[in-house]
């Protein structure tokens, strides 16, 4: 009987101990060894929470940050499989889930402002957006700064058969900048900045959106690593909520953060974080913005991306809003 029962004991511990193996090996499997996270250098709470390293504090998990100069090079990343969580314009998101990307919008950097912005050579006797005509304006094609410009000649009443726009990345138009080879551009910091230097402002993003041209910059997600991963994709959101909160609560420690990782002046920092609209997870999830707008905002970018021929078609407003998921911030929310 002694023998039965120490047998007994024995098979009951070697369970026991199977099941803690199991548990540990479906724990694991809730965190990828390493998580892809895409960067444009937008001034926003991704700069703060990578210079703060909260992404490696509440990820748990290795991370690989991997820099873009455009959201066109974002979308061929995701089309790659290289990335699984980026932020990119809302006119290459547009542009990408009419395309049939397998992403989704889950959080809002930031609304473009003054951020992005027209600036002529201050010799090219360019002092408004009629004056452009004849004119070899630069910008990055499918970004914001594109749509904007669009929209802004459209505005005016000038076609784009009556300029000449050149598809140059940020960097480029700085070097076509400095030979001559252009009359203006339109592009973001830090690129925008040096333009300013040598320039004058014709128009920005923050006058467009006055207009109902609204661009923002989103974080988007794998759809398949959001299903796999779900909680590293809430604690990506809780990283954003805690670099947007030092923002607001410790502005001098977050413009310093800016300007470490840009390798900036402190005053430019601020002067560039004040030039976009930041937005608490609360205010994201108003009909303003992902519960209704957003998802507004992006049929209309890919409807008159559809009128410049950029793409052949839009799909309808049903495939944006089901493209944007707040499930990410309500449950970083309800876990805080």
């Amino acid at each position: 009987m002694k023998d039965k029962k120490i047998i007994g004991i024995i098979l009951i511990l070697i369970v026991a101990l199977q099941c803690m193996g199991c548990g540990k090996k479906d724990s694991e499997k809730t965190l990828p060894d390493v998580v892809n996270i895409g960067t444009m250098n937008l001034v926003n709470a991704d700069l703060i929470a990578r210079q703060e390293a909260y992404y490696e504090e509440i990820l748990g998990t290795k991370v690989n940050i991997v820099q873009f100069d455009s959201g066109r090079d974002v979308n061929t990343a995701f089309v790659s499989g290289s990335i699984d969580i980026s932020e990119l314009g809302s006119s290459p998101t547009a542009l990408g889930i009419a395309n049939k990307l397998d992403y989704e919008v889950f959080w809002i950097g930031d609304i473009i402002g003054k951020a992005e912005s027209l600036v002529a050579k201050k010799d090219s006797s360019i002092n408004n957006i009629s004056d452009l005509k004849g004119k070899k304006i630069a910008t990055p094609f499918a970004s914001t700064s594109h749509y904007s410009l669009l929209n802004a000649l459209k505005l005016a009443g000038i076609k784009e058969s009556e300029v000449t726009i050149v598809d140059l990345q940020p960097n480029d138009i700085y070097a076509a900048w400095e030979r001559g080879d252009i009359d203006a551009a339109y592009v973001w910091y830090p690129v925008l900045g040096q333009l300013i230097e040598d320039g004058v402002v014709i128009t920005d993003s923050e006058q467009l959106a006055q207009e109902g041209v609204i661009t923002a910059d989103l974080n988007v997600v794998n759809k398949k690593f959001a299903e796999k991963y779900p909680e590293v994709v809430t604690n990506y959101v809780k990283a954003q909520i805690k670099a947007t909160d030092l923002y607001y609560n410790d502005e001098e420690k977050a413009v310093n953060d800016i300007a470490t990782i840009l390798g900036i002046a402190k005053e430019e920092a601020k002067e560039q974080a004040s030039q976009v609209k930041w937005l608490t997870a609360k205010e994201q999830l108003s009909e303003e913005y992902l519960k209704g707008q957003m998802a507004k905002t992006l049929k209309s970018t890919a409807d008159f991306l559809v009128e410049q021929k950029s793409i052949e078609s839009a799909p309808d407003l049903s495939v944006y809003e089901e493209a944007i998921t707040t499930e990410f911030i309500e449950n970083a929310l309800n876990s805080q």
